[in-house]
């Protein structure tokens, strides 16, 4: 726990992701939902659809979700770029 809370710090948002797992899973449901919304506003997929699967469970309130939505495009539209697209085209091939 202590190494995955130490790459979160560092902004590794797969292993803020999974602390929020963690966190869910040991009950603490508050926490959880506030590393899943870090790691989305950081561009994290996978966080995104837990906290949408939470916000079906009436955990996440719709404003948080909005929220995170909002900061996770953004994240992601600032990691596009003509090289990038470029690169994505060729790996297609």
């Amino acid at each position: 726990l202590h190494h995955l809370e130490e790459a979160a710090i560092g902004g590794h948002t797969f292993a803020r992701h999974n602390l929020g797992i963690m966190e869910g899973k040991n009950g603490r449901p508050d926490r959880a939902v506030k590393h899943l919304i870090i790691a989305a506003k950081l561009g994290q997929d996978q966080s995104l659809s837990s906290l949408r699967r939470l916000y079906a469970e009436g955990i996440v309130s719709k404003e948080d979700l909005a929220g995170a939505l909002r900061a996770h495009q953004s994240a992601v539209d600032a990691t596009k770029s003509p090289q990038r697209e470029e690169a994505a085209k060729f790996d297609a091939e």
